[in-house]
């Protein structure tokens, strides 16, 4: 029986497409802010007007996602087409933070220091955007598509914070607002919506305490015919074939499985190919869906089918057939076009073959 497939967020954009993630652009400081300012304008308008802009960005992200369920996944995303970053994007819709006068903090566990926004005020839901970003994506396949945001501990993790008490009462505040927007996102009719959370990976304590709460605060009355998935990856290199990236620890899936198998979730995405897991692990899962891992996105090697096929079938002997799913690691913005399409290729085989 054939393993359904997704895909995760961001996907290789096109040449034309005038957004380049933060991650591909590396100039020396631009306008006086540090070189490492992850939230610095990366646009290259030229004469391209808002709306012409925009047309592109409608045009960029029906080929990403045509290309996607061409190749024969079940349910692409929209690829993260119009995101220079996939946590700033959302918040330059939220009000209460100053993207203006930004402060230095360490990101990824001290692993390196940039200028982020900052939290002043209090936080709160504005225009409506994510409606039609799924509405330009869906008109691409009769699939179902996927949009991803931010959840909000992974937000705080990379924002700074000058107006809330704690952290536990800003994960709250942006979980209420996000909640706004997912809600509006679903009633326009939007099938899957996923929320990424890979702090949860990196702080369990923190996500046990108190993050799969908000984590439910963000998905809060969603209508039963939308799907919801939380995304836990352990961690991104800063290029293609990086060695020795930080990691999470390799038991923090253990120490949030039994929570996030109670949370008001359908399914939660594990990484399992960079770092293979015990599976048994999934045996925790008693209820949830599990998106497995199968696709390595930090290593330019094109995995083999019949390797994905394996690791499949492993997994099926601790979890029901029904509740288990096939996607890469996490996404796929790190690579060649041509090598995204081979990856998920390799894993489309893989998962026909189970």
């Amino acid at each position: 029986m054939p393993v359904p497939t997704t895909t995760i967020g961001a996907y290789p954009k096109p040449d034309d497409v005038p957004l380049r993630g933060w991650h591909e652009a590396k100039p020396e400081a631009e306008q006086g802010r540090h070189p490492s300012d992850p939230t610095r304008s990366v646009r290259e308008r030229g004469r391209v007007d808002a709306a012409a802009e925009q047309r592109l960005l409608d045009r960029a992200t029906q080929e990403i996602v045509a290309e996607q369920a061409e190749i024969g996944i079940d349910v692409p995303t929209d690829g993260e087409v119009r995101r220079e970053h996939y946590v700033f994007y959302h918040l330059r819709h939220l009000h209460g933070i100053d993207f203006e006068n930004l402060e230095a903090r360490e990101l990824r566990q001290g692993g390196w220091t940039a200028y982020v926004p900052v939290v002043r005020g209090e936080i709160r839901a504005g225009n409506r955007f994510l409606r039609h970003d799924w509405r330009s994506a869906q008109q691409a396949t009769a699939k179902p598509v996927k949009i991803t945001v931010p959840g909000p501990l992974t937000i705080a993790g990379t924002i700074a914070n000058e107006h809330y008490p704690d952290e536990r009462a800003l994960c709250a505040a942006l979980g209420d607002a996000l909640n706004q927007e997912i809600r509006d996102l679903a009633a326009a009719g939007c099938p899957w919506i996923q929320v990424d959370e890979p702090l949860f990976a990196r702080h369990p304590d923190k996500a046990a305490a108190f993050g799969v709460d908000n984590l439910a605060r963000t998905l809060h009355k969603l209508p039963s015919e939308t799907h919801s998935c939380v995304h836990v990856c352990c961690g991104y290199p800063a290029e293609l074939d990086q060695e020795d990236y930080p990691k999470a620890d390799p038991h923090a899936y253990a120490q949030i499985a039994e929570p996030l198998d109670q949370a008001p979730v359908d399914a939660v995405s594990l990484e399992d190919a960079h770092r293979p897991a015990d599976l048994s692990l999934l045996e925790r899962f008693t209820r949830t869906t599990v998106i497995l891992g199968c696709v390595d996105v930090a290593r330019s090697r094109v995995e083999n089918p019949d390797d994905i096929t394996s690791r499949l079938r492993q997994a099926l002997g601790h979890i029901d057939p029904h509740r288990l799913m096939a996607a890469p690691d996490c996404g796929l913005a790190l690579m060649p076009r041509t090598l995204a399409r081979d990856k998920l290729r390799a894993l489309v085989a893989g998962a026909r073959a189970v």
